[in-house]
């Protein structure tokens, strides 16, 4: 049995939490028990996790605090875990202090997302290469995010690349009118969509801009923003109140099983400047909704241009307006990014092959000096 803690900032919704809750539930399987430390709150993912993975919450407030790094020390010892997996920033650098430089339990850190403006400043380089110190190893979603860690971490050795999976169980075809007359929306319209948090990189408004140009010349159209949470959210819902088209914009606020809002889709729309490997396009190919995702986030693994979903330059409202309008152009170019999409995901990107890679990666870092 190995006994992994995992240290995030919190479980609220997004693409890192939602791989830390389809790692507590597969890996019971793989002779692994699960616990998890939030330092700031335990947010709505915590329900989907197992009882068996020992939620605690150390509230920790804005700012540095010390006390989270003692109560850290003590929740350690109290777990003994073979492996500390940190994910992102923040809990590298309490766990890096409560473990004394992974002197004490080995530390696997994840890194879920490609670095942000503020990230490639050089003081937070050389935060992050004094902290990779104490890791004994660092995994990554995508290569992408290979090539700029490289120059921090100093050794390829140390950097692992597992890319996210899907359960094709849960996220699988259905039938898409009743999924949005369980969501209120009209059977006849042609209905594209945006998943996440309401953080500026994913740039909702860049997507309500777009939308609106093409609201405009086509009365059938609506736009379905799945989720909640995050700096933008009020800032975003005044900007839908005040459109022009605002009967023809839905919010579903935080969904626990989102498979439905994917399943009502004609298309998922991906503007974000920033990510590691999109769980969101994952899930929503696995239930053959085709994708239009930006260049150079991360995309470029999981879709192959023209084939199973389409990677362009999104990077202005107007240069969206004309992605999603040629997209929809074409009703048998989408059918057959449907059925290739599945396909991708079921051959690449199994919840099966990450499971048994994560599985293994445990075993090595809890074996190895």
């Amino acid at each position: 049995m190995i006994r992994v803690l995992h240290v995030v900032t919190s479980l609220e919704q997004g693409g890192m939490e939602n791989g830390v809750c389809n790692l507590a539930i597969g890996l019971r399987s793989h002779n692994i028990e699960t616990h998890v430390t939030c330092l700031e709150r335990r947010g709505a993912f915590a329900e989907r996790l197992p009882e068996q993975s020992h939620i605690t919450t150390l509230g920790k407030k804005t700012g540095f605090s010390m006390r989270a790094v003692w109560t850290l020390v003590r929740r350690l010892r109290l777990v003994r875990p073979h492996v500390v997996h940190t994910h992102n920033l923040g809990p590298l650098i309490y766990t890096s202090l409560a473990t004394f430089g992974g002197y004490t339990y080995p530390i696997l850190h994840g890194e879920h997302a490609l670095l942000a403006d503020w990230e490639r400043k050089p003081n937070r380089i050389r935060q992050r290469r004094i902290l990779y110190r104490a890791c004994h190893s660092i995994h990554t979603v995508s290569q992408a995010q290979v090539a700029e860690l490289l120059p921090i971490a100093g050794s390829r050795d140390r950097i692992h690349t597992i890319a996210n999976g899907v359960d094709t169980s849960r996220f699988r075809p259905s039938d898409q009118s009743a999924a949005r007359t369980q969501l209120g929306l009209p059977h006849d319209a042609l209905i594209i969509g945006l998943i996440g948090r309401f953080g500026a990189f994913k740039r909702h408004d860049v997507l309500l801009s777009a939308f609106e140009e093409i609201a405009n010349k086509r009365t059938n159209i609506h736009l379905l923003l799945i989720g909640s949470g995050g700096c933008e959210e009020h800032r975003i819902r005044a900007l839908a109140d005040t459109s022009a088209f605002k009967s023809r914009i839905h919010f579903t606020g935080f969904m626990a099983d989102p498979a439905t809002g994917y399943h009502a889709l004609d298309l998922l729309v991906i503007p974000s400047t920033n990510e590691g490997m999109s769980n969101a396009a994952l899930e929503a190919m696995s239930c053959e909704v085709p994708v239009i995702a930006n260049i150079d986030c991360g995309h470029e693994q999981i879709i192959t241009h023209g084939k199973d979903g389409i990677i362009t330059d999104l990077n202005t409202p107007l240069l969206l307006k004309m992605a999603i309008e040629s997209a929809l152009a074409s009703p048998e170019a989408i059918a057959k990014l449907r059925v290739n999409a599945r396909h991708t995901i079921i051959n690449r990107f199994s919840l099966a092959r990450m499971l048994s890679e994560y599985s293994a990666l445990y075993a090595r870092c809890s074996s190895e000096p």
